[in-house]
């Protein structure tokens, strides 16, 4: 990018391209001040998508005929039915409650100021709507003091578990109850936010709780629900949910199936996705019965389909000129899709230092500070828009040509209490968008433009502008975008529960509006200005969230006009390159910020000089397929790894090994490295069992480092390491141990690999007793079912939970009923693109590196596939040749 180092604003936006991580610093050795420092990465772990295919996992499907199969599938379309009927009544419960307090707050409002308009107390009405949103934003910040996760919209994080990341927290119930209950209070409350992203991130708690039937939360929630133990179905489960979320949201059952696809989800396939379309279809129809039959007292006539809706766009009928769009517009549409890209990417790029300074100064003080950060966003935001109303708004006349786009018949009163908009009788099921204008701080018979953008709830305002006609100045419009504009930036990222799609659809319609109103009253264009304000909300937001298949439908399904899809794609897929010039979507840069190894959908083509060999890791903690209950509680009380490779020792391979053969030299290059750092390791985990309560293991350790003498100075750390008489892990049968005559070479026998355990089988293993002794066949060990393997998920007991007094460390533990003996494994000359598309789409957590004679070399993780862990890599690459 030539534009970086010419400006400030540039770089500004520019910074994250050429910003190297920490891993980057340490492959090349470089030093970063601390002020220019990025963002410290986090351990996040990853989803186990793909099946474990052992011993128990294959008597159930051995056990599993067409009657069982057609059961579990009947019982998971029930509960993404059961998920879309829930996610529907959420956001029931969320838009009646915000409705609620919104009204009562501006009827309060509405009557005093139209009593101190006259009286000159006006400072009594903003301290009044002051009380209103302090105790509203307080109560929803203390919420999210209560579950820190639910802060934010919670797209990110969603989208990250999408893409197969666990992010501790996201989905318990604990959240969701503070998200739900937080968002109405953050939007009531005056904040420039929306209620349809957290919609989103309920929808996807509702589809991960409901399944499991249990909570860690409250532990008494708990029943006997044999079904869907895995990550793989509960992953499936919350693309669902998420979906239905957004269906919710908007009435947009086919975007929100959409959204589940684009923002994410890297394991579809035909059958989920007519699961989650069900399941987004149950939500929209639900939500749409129960709010037409409260509002319209009408059940069954669905005629609310989605807790925000753009109305129909329609040219009255007096106007034979009047055209939604046509083909000249397109070039407006197109630079309205270019502007929309550079405001979102400053919009990207101003939040994003506001995040930083967020996440270095305030989150780390005590965490009512951050309360503070909220009252103030509050108390900044009622003061302004409250001065705007009465300084910068307009009085216009009521009795101005307005069009009205509606295929209902209103017949309006203006009462006494022209303030709260007057009252309507309605003859049909609109609300009429004359109803919501506001007449502050003006005479009789005029209307305070300014005050019915800010003194509305926000939905209401996006219909003013797309639907009212004449209505609005342009230095109303200029200052409103002006000032949402900021304010908006500075409050997304505060610990509130709170969206961003209203807040971006709305300033973007006053910018849409804006260019209208220049190109109808200045150059004499017969254009309809609805549709102006649609394509500036679509440039506006898709410039902020990058998002174009998914927003495109979501828009034609909430204006329920098709005849917008090609200028709403065209504007998105502009805005969408124009942004990301500068930098990403600004759901992508907080995932930047957390630190989250998000995978994208494919990797460039430059890292295709890469193999799997240059990227994977060859120091290798691993377990041999008969283990001593000792090594595995030293390997995983020492170890953070979740998951080891189960290796034997190739000794039939002796002559082979000796010939020099490439492949074999190359594992020999990483057992020796490997060898290396296991001294310093067996170390710890001699000190590690020292403090175990069993003295059996004390004696162990004891009688391990009794026989191993200091090493004189100069002796070399390999060496000593080979000479020693116990290895740190048994060998594969416990009559084969290591023998003292064993050389160098024989010790560097390569390993063959044949499978992969989980840390959290190895545990459950040791907490089941399953072992045997010595003297003992490996057929008197207790066989667990996969009942019994899974009863305790998602939360697994920690090897520091186990009771070690219990355990006999010469006792052996068979693994090979246990491991899965099919992962998936590439060779180490696989190219990147191929490891990456083969990780990314089966959902992989690790992936083994086998050479031609079946001998493991190291493994690759998510962490590996990173852009920035190939970009150090790619860079290392150029600097060795």
């Amino acid at each position: 990018m030539a534009c970086c180092r010419n400006c400030f604003c540039c770089q500004c936006c520019c910074r994250e391209g050429e910003t190297r991580t920490p891993e980057e610093l340490t492959i090349l050795g470089e030093i970063r001040d601390e002020e220019d420092e990025i963002l410290p990465r986090k351990d996040y772990e990853s989803l186990d998508y793909d099946r474990c295919i052992n011993e128990p996992y294959v008597e159930v499907l051995e056990g599993m005929d067409n009657k069982n199969a057609r059961k579990y599938e009947a019982v998971r379309w029930v509960m993404v039915f059961v998920i879309g009927v829930t996610v529907g009544l959420v956001g029931l419960f969320v838009d009646f409650f915000v409705h609620l307090f919104t009204k009562i707050k501006f009827s309060v409002i509405a009557d005093s100021i139209e009593k101190c308009t006259d009286k000159g107390c006006l400072s009594l009405s903003l301290l009044e709507l002051l009380t209103f949103n302090v105790v509203f934003v307080f109560i929803a910040s203390v919420l999210v003091l209560i579950e820190p996760v639910a802060a934010g919209s919670g797209i990110p994080e969603i989208k990250s578990y999408l893409n197969g990341v666990k992010i501790p927290g996201i989905v318990r119930l604990r959240t969701f109850l503070c998200k739900a209950a937080g968002v109405l209070f953050s939007v009531a409350g005056g904040l420039f936010v929306g209620k349809e992203g957290p919609m989103i991130h309920s929808g996807a708690i509702v589809g991960a709780g409901l399944p499991q039937f249990q909570s860690i939360t409250f532990k008494r929630i708990k029943f006997d629900f044999p079904y869907f133990r895995s990550d793989r179905d509960k992953r499936d489960f919350v693309s669902a949910g998420a979906a239905a979320g957004v269906a919710a949201a908007f009435g947009a059952p086919i975007g929100g199936t959409l959204f589940s696809l684009e923002e994410g989800s890297s394991f579809w396939n035909q059958a989920l996705t007519w699961k989650v379309l069900f399941c987004s279809m149950s939500a929209t129809f639900t939500l749409n019965f129960f709010r037409s039959g409260i509002n319209f007292n009408k059940w069954g006539s669905f005629q609310l389909p989605g807790l925000l809706n753009f109305g129909e766009f329609k040219c009255s009928d007096g106007e034979k000129k009047c055209h939604l769009w046509t083909a000249v517009d397109l070039g407006f549409f197109i630079l309205m899709g270019v502007v929309g890209g550079l405001m979102g990417a400053l919009f990207n790029c101003m939040n994003k230092c506001l995040a930083k300074y967020r996440m270095r100064h305030i989150h780390p003080k005590a965490r009512f500070i951050r309360v503070l950060e909220s009252l103030l966003v509050a108390m900044v935001t009622t003061v302004v828009i409250f001065s705007a109303s009465v300084l910068l708004g307009e009085c216009r006349d009521l009795s101005s040509p307005m069009t009205l786009n509606s295929t209902v018949s209103l017949i309006c009163y203006q009462s006494l209490h022209v303030l709260t908009g007057g009252f309507c009788l309605q003859l049909s099921g609109s609300e009429d968008i004359n109803s919501t204008i506001r007449q502050f701080f003006c005479s009789n018979k005029t209307y305070n433009d300014m005050a019915t953008l800010f003194f509305n709830p926000q939905e209401a305002a996006i219909h003013q502008l797309f639907h009212q006609d004449g209505t609005f100045s342009l230095v109303t419009l200029s200052i409103f975008f002006l000032l949402y504009f900021l304010l908006a930036c500075w409050t997304y990222g505060v610990s509130v529960p709170s969206g961003l799609f209203v807040p971006s659809l709305l300033c973007g319609a006053a910018f849409g509006r804006l260019v209208a109103n220049i190109l109808k009253v200045k150059l004499g264009l017969h254009i309809y200005s609805g549709t102006f304000a649609l394509i500036g909300a679509a440039a506006f937001l898709g410039g902020v969230v990058r998002m174009t298949i998914s927003l495109t439908v979501i828009l034609i399904e909430s204006t329920n006009e098709i005849t917008y899809g090609l200028p709403i794609m065209i504007t998105l897929m502009v805005a969408k390159w124009t942004g990301d010039f500068f930098n990403k979507g600004i759901y992508d840069i907080h995932i930047q910020l957390k630190g989250v190894p998000l995978l994208e959908w494919e990797t460039e083509v430059e890292m295709d000089k890469l193999t799997a060999s240059n990227i994977m890791e060859p120091n290798l903690t691993y377990v041999y397929p008969h283990t001593r209950v000792q090594s595995l509680v030293s390997i995983l009380r020492t170890t953070v790894y979740h998951a080891f490779p189960v290796v034997t020792e190739n000794r039939q391979n002796e002559r082979d090994f000796m010939k020099g053969n490439i492949l074999i030299s190359n594992n020999i290059r990483f057992k020796k490295s490997n060898i290396v750092s296991r001294a310093a390791e067996q170390r710890r985990r001699c000190q590690s069992m020292k403090s175990y309560p069993s003295s059996e293991l004390r004696n162990v350790c004891d009688e391990q480092n009794a026989t191993v003498e200091p090493a004189e100075e100069g002796e070399d750390l390999l060496q000593q390491m080979l000479e020693r008489r116990h290895a740190p892990y048994p060998n594969l049968y416990p009559d084969q141990s290591p023998s003292e005559e064993w050389t160098m070479e024989e010790r560097f026998r390569p390993l063959t690999f044949h499978g992969l355990i989980l840390r959290s089988q190895l545990v459950n293993l040791l907490i089941r007793g399953v072992c045997y002794s010595e003297n003992q066949s490996s057929a008197t060990q207790p066989r667990l079912s996969f009942a019994e393997m899974t009863e305790d998920y998602p939360r697994y007991p920690d090897i520091h939970e186990v009771d070690l007094a219990l355990l006999n460390p010469r006792m052996i533990v068979d693994v090979t009923p246990y491991m899965n003996t099919s992962p998936y494994t590439v060779s180490p000359n696989t190219r990147i693109s191929q490891v990456f598309n083969l990780f990314r789409t089966m959902g992989l957590r690790h992936l083994p590196v086998v050479n031609a004679v079946g001998e493991i070399v190291g493994i690759i993780t998510r962490h590996n596939l990173t852009h920035e862990f190939l970009v150090a890599k790619l860079r290392q690459h150029y600097i060795t040749i």
